[in-house]
């Protein structure tokens, strides 16, 4: 017991150190991409925080997933290379006493991997899809970040403002320019605002500015000034749509429907958990370094195995989504062949002194092939 508690708390330290580095370096690529997109005037800047956080939520499924592999396989892979291995062999213990303080460290992750996959995923990108889809209805003008061009709805306009006032949503020193039937026109206004009329059209009310039409030094460039103008905008802040695709919506949705992407992501919320059970069962037996070698390639065999199985899963999702596969058949082959496999590796470490295992066959084979090279001399 003693023992199973020390174990269980170094795959603790272990899990803390992995999960720590892995989603730093998430949150740190997530930041990257998503201040990008606010730059680019893809998001509003007011939304990078909650943006982050929602991405972060995605990415934890996966995180915690390759944390509990590699946590595991650390510990079992120390105490091979510490010797600590033949001491627990010497004791009459077996390979198979580690899976009760493996599974006592795994099953919690596993079941907030499940949480994480069927109620925490859909709901933040979900909360991320509206974020994003009511910036993109948002009047043009809104749109537009202080000292940044923007192109309007229409295509037709480009935005430029020198500066915002976030209280009263009135921007200053606004540059318009608009290409229509009758030629290019470029306004500039000290300050604009947006303003609703009694119809319920929307208006882009530029103050103490001037409108230049044409090409100067043509006879027909025209100049005025003004105190107040007034241009018509495209109204785009309608309701946010209330269908969503299938990863953001909630796991009862997705059962009640029947299509074959609602089934697909169905296919890979059941697969995040089984896939973070399998995994840790199977650090145990791959574990296994000869503590006498200078340096064991397990962890790179381990990535190997991990992102191996995620492209696998994600190999039938996109079959279900294609109709090539139904779900009934779709869902489990692939985590029964890796369970095979964890049972396969276990009897392969526990029977090593077996006449019959391949090991014990190919040392027998080297044996028999220095008999006979010594009888040649």
């Amino acid at each position: 017991m003693i023992f199973q508690r020390a174990l269980q708390r170094e795959m603790a330290s272990a899990a803390g150190a992995t999960f720590t580095v892995l989603f730093s370096i998430s949150v740190t690529w997530t930041l990257i991409t998503i201040l990008g997109k606010a730059a680019g005037g893809k998001v509003a800047s007011g939304d990078v925080l909650a943006l982050i956080l929602f991405a972060a939520l995605n990415y934890l499924p996966t995180i915690l997933i390759l944390t509990s592999f590699i946590s595991v396989l650390m510990v079992v892979t120390r105490s091979y290379r510490d010797s600590e291995m033949v001491v627990w062999f010497a004791s009459g213990l077996s390979l198979t006493k580690w899976i009760r303080p493996v599974l006592n460290f795994g099953l919690p992750m596993v079941l907030l991997t499940a949480m994480l996959s069927f109620v925490a995923t859909p709901w933040a990108k979900q909360k991320s899809s509206e974020y994003v889809e009511r910036f993109e209805k948002r009047e043009d003008l809104q749109k537009v970040s202080p000292g940044q061009f923007r192109e309007s709805a229409s295509a037709n306009r480009i935005f430029f403002v020198e500066g915002a006032d976030g209280k009263s949503q009135v921007v200053q020193n606004v540059f318009v320019n608009t290409v229509d039937e009758h030629g290019t026109a470029v306004i500039v206004a000290r300050e604009g605002v947006i303003t609703a009329a009694q119809n319920g059209q929307r208006y882009l009310v530029l103050k103490n500015g001037r409108r230049y039409q044409g090409v100067p030094g043509q006879a027909d460039f025209q100049t005025m000034e003004f105190e107040r103008y007034s241009m018509r905008v495209a109204n785009h802040a309608q309701d946010l749509e209330s269908d969503h695709s299938a990863d953001a919506l909630t796991t009862m949705a997705l059962i009640k429907l029947t299509s074959n992407e609602a089934r697909a992501e169905l296919l890979w919320r059941i697969a995040s958990p089984m896939t973070c059970l399998v995994l840790i069962l199977l650090a145990i037996p791959l574990g296994f370094v000869n503590p006498r070698a200078g340096s064991s390639a397990n962890l790179i065999i381990a990535l190997l195995v991990f992102f191996s199985y995620s492209n696998l899963v994600k190999l039938f999702e996109a079959s279900v989504k294609q109709g090539r596969f139904g779900f009934a058949l779709s869902w489990w082959p692939l985590h029964l062949i890796a369970g095979l496999a964890v049972l396969g590796l276990f009897a392969w470490r526990l029977n090593l002194n077996h006449r019959y295992h391949p090991l014990a066959l190919l040392a027998a084979f080297k044996r028999t092939g220095a008999r006979k090279e010594g009888a040649n001399k």
